[in-house]
């Protein structure tokens, strides 16, 4: 028997680069500097990725989006998001709420969290409430302190779907 409900916890971890757009959360965010990776390296939607297979146990984004293919080289996350949540829906759920936190020390994230927001429940054809994006730093302790990288936690709660 399938659990009414599943939970599922995601974190990802990318360095900067200089040599990348910053993406997070399915938009760009002016910054002198990205995120380094095999896809658009979106730390955010990465985690939530994450979540959502590990809520359901079907592995992780590398098992699914392996950084040694072709196929994912410099891909937008929200398609991966999008082909996560096709999974999710297949297996018999749905969301129920996503809860993240992103960790760096700049820039400031706040004015993009309504636009991250909105992103995310568009892809997901959720509603924005179900959606919550913090952001924190790491008062200057280790790399992320150091501004050599970035962070994203996340916790994905999926219902059973009605019949």
């Amino acid at each position: 028997m399938s659990a009414q409900f599943r939970i599922g916890f995601g974190c990802d971890i990318h360095k900067f680069s200089r040599d990348r757009i910053l993406v997070l959360g399915g938009i760009v965010i002016p910054s002198e500097f990205g995120l380094e990776g095999h896809s658009d390296a979106d730390v955010l939607l990465h985690a939530i990725c994450d979540a959502m297979l590990g809520a359901l146990a079907l592995g992780d984004i590398g098992k699914h989006f392996p950084n040694t293919s072709d196929e994912f080289k410099d891909i937008d996350s929200k398609i991966l998001l999008k082909h996560t949540y096709e999974l999710i829906n297949q297996n018999g759920y749905e969301l129920g709420n996503i809860d993240s936190t992103l960790v760096m020390e700049k820039p400031k994230i706040l004015p993009y969290v309504q636009r991250m927001k909105e992103e995310i429940a568009n892809v997901l054809s959720a509603d924005i409430n179900q959606i919550s994006i913090k952001a924190t730093t790491s008062e200057k302790l280790g790399f992320i302190g150091r501004e050599e990288g970035a962070a994203a936690y996340a916790v994905v709660l999926l219902t059973k779907k009605e019949n």
